[in-house]
């Protein structure tokens, strides 16, 4: 998939509704919807300037009001053209074009033979004229530049601040950069626009040819889900130590525990490396006790919040299950080896802090543990022992267990093979609800009266009496419940908790419905396995863009669900090459 692909990308980018952007670079250019302008943010929290850790939500684009203009500065009107290496702006006087020369420059290519140029605003302070344009400096800094002839350069304060107006003669080759960085030395080369573009284009195609192929009916929204994968990532800078990918650059400015599993999941199939970093970047902020953070940043870590309690935050563990994903489909002991001792420190530090009646059962103390943020789980208070994050542990120790064989630790593999095995029967001891025939969520021993598909979790494990698995399946196949054209919905359908648009109290994610496509392999229950991937993959396909959740009943994503966002696109990556793979398999099956 190369040109061809980068074509079907083309008018599929909708940059009033996600950025522009660039592997790697942490800028993000965006159009305001009806207008002609354009601003350019910046993916980085800047806790320093500003603490709180989402105080960087509310703060005002780096750049805004672009606006591009002709000879006079009139402000030019633009129509869009967008694809993943190139903005194409038609105008009355010719066709501007914008493309990342590198993570830090922007470079926009002017129509040859004209006089025109760019205005701005600029959260700037300092500001000083150069040979070929500009510097302005702040807490970030910008210098603007251009290799064609200078004229006009202008610098003026309106009501909105410093405005920047930049007027050049175009040639051919003609290029405006605008290059952001937090260094005090701002020199950068102006490339010939054609050369920029040139290599935008080839960063691309060498992107897409990695990408294995699929089905001609998942083509297009394939094509930008690997353009997600890419948009989101960004270079190692302070904490963050290995190339590594944000939720969404455009809303979760970070790097996730348990998204970053999932998103190495998807980046196997192009760059083992590159998935393999996706653990490491976590990983390497291991506390000395095994917690693993709940996310970093440029400038640190997020470990603990105080709401809606005060508490330690982390994600559910799921590393050990995505390595053993990443080891299966490219070896690499010497990976095994660096990352085995962590994630069993990981696994003792769930057992011991988060087990308060020691029990047995692992407890989360903070809502926000689980990933499950709002789930009507945690209405009753904290902690809870869920069904969950039991579930997961199960996976991860089964994980390890296989993870210790390869590495020769026979015994240990033993060890953790009983302890999984224990812990399943702690939760069908503790936790079952013979009546309802699901699994319960305590607080304080309580069952919590709540229906989800967390309480069916266990059916992961793979390691239930034949009886239990099939009352789990009865509730998922309930179309009162969780089956229907659009599923599976966080919360029941027939449960007075659900919620259409609110998250985790109804809406449909993705990684959810991924778990229990191989909860449903692992236990033989093959085409229902097959079905719920289908329904994922319709589901994914019938929107625009690729969305963090969907609603149950409509299938489209509710207004407050983050765009252009990673794990979705994974789980799509993921889901639409095993319905290739199953497709060719049946193709190549002699016919009886």
């Amino acid at each position: 998939m190369t040109v061809s692909t980068l074509n079907l990308l083309r008018n599929q980018i909708d940059i009033t509704q996600v950025p522009f952007s660039d592997r790697g670079s942490r800028l993000l250019v965006n159009q305001h919807a009806g207008q002609s302008r354009l601003y350019v943010k910046l993916a980085e929290r800047l806790i320093g300037l500003e603490p709180g850790l989402e105080t960087y939500l509310q703060r005002p684009p780096f750049i805004q009001d672009l606006c591009l203009v002709n000879h006079s500065g009139d402000v030019l009107d633009f129509e869009v053209a967008a694809s993943a290496e190139m903005l194409e702006f038609q105008t009355r006087i010719g066709v501007f074009r914008l493309v990342f020369q590198d993570t830090e420059t922007l470079t926009f290519g002017l129509p040859p033979n004209i006089s025109g140029g760019l205005r701005f605003h600029a959260q700037t302070e300092l500001h000083r004229r150069t040979g070929t344009g500009g510097e302005l400096k702040r807490v970030r800094n910008l210098a603007y530049a251009t290799n064609g002839k200078i004229v006009r350069n202008e610098v003026f304060t309106d009501e909105n601040g410093r405005v920047i107006e930049f007027i050049v003669q175009a040639r051919d080759d003609c290029a405006i950069t605008l290059h952001i960085n937090s260094r005090d030395d701002l020199s950068h080369p102006v490339l010939p626009f054609p050369v920029a573009r040139r290599n935008a284009e080839k960063r691309w195609q060498s992107w897409f040819e990695r990408v294995p192929p699929v089905s001609e009916a998942y083509r297009q929204k394939y094509a930008y889900a690997w353009w997600v994968m890419a948009n989101n990532l960004v270079s190692p800078l302070g904490t963050i130590a290995y190339e590594a990918m944000m939720p969404t650059k455009a809303l979760y400015v970070g790097i996730w525990l348990w998204d970053s599993a999932l998103h190495a999941i998807a980046f196997r199939h192009v760059d083992p490396e590159l998935a393999r970093n996706q653990l490491r970047v976590m990983l390497a902020h291991q506390f000395p006790d095994g917690m693993l953070p709940d996310a970093i940043f440029d400038e640190g870590v997020v470990s603990e919040i105080d709401h809606p309690v005060r508490g330690k935050v982390t994600k559910p563990p799921i590393l050990a299950w995505a390595a053993l994903k990443l080891h299966e489909s490219n070896p690499s002991l010497d990976f095994l080896k660096e990352i085995y001792l962590p994630l069993v420190r990981c696994n003792d530090w769930w057992f011991s802090t988060n087990d308060g009646d020691a029990d047995g059962l692992v407890q989360y103390n903070h809502p926000y543990s689980s990933g499950l943020d709002n789930s009507p789980l945690w209405d009753h208070g904290m902690p809870v022992e869920s069904p969950d994050i039991n579930t997961y542990l199960n996976i991860q120790m089964d994980s390890l267990a296989t993870i210790a064989e390869i590495l020769g630790r026979n015994d240990e593999a033993t060890l953790w093979r009983e302890r999984a095995k224990a812990l399943t029967l702690r939760m069908l001891e503790d936790l079952w609800d013979e009546e309802a025939g699901l699994f319960r969520a305590l607080h304080n021993g309580k069952p919590v009266p709540v229906v989800t598909p967390f309480n069916l979790y266990p059916l992961w494990t793979g390691q239930l009496p034949g009886k239990i698995k099939k009352r789990l399946v009865a509730h998922l196949k309930n179309p009162d419940e969780f089956w229907g054209k659009h599923m599976i919905p966080t919360v029941a359908r027939n449960d007075p908790a659900y919620n259409l648009e609110a998250m985790w109290r109804g809406p449909i994610w993705a990684n959810v419905n991924y778990f229990f496509v191989e909860a449903l392999q692992k236990v033989g229950e093959i085409e229902l396995a097959r079905e719920l991937r289908h329904k994922t993959l319709d589901m994914i396909m019938e929107q625009p863009g690729i969305h963090e959740y969907y609603n149950p009943e409509t299938g489209r994503p509710p207004a407050a669900a983050a765009k252009m966002f990673g794990w979705t696109a994974a789980v799509f990556i993921e889901l639409a090459l095993q319905e290739t793979s199953e497709s060719e398999s049946a193709v190549r099956q002699p016919k009886e």
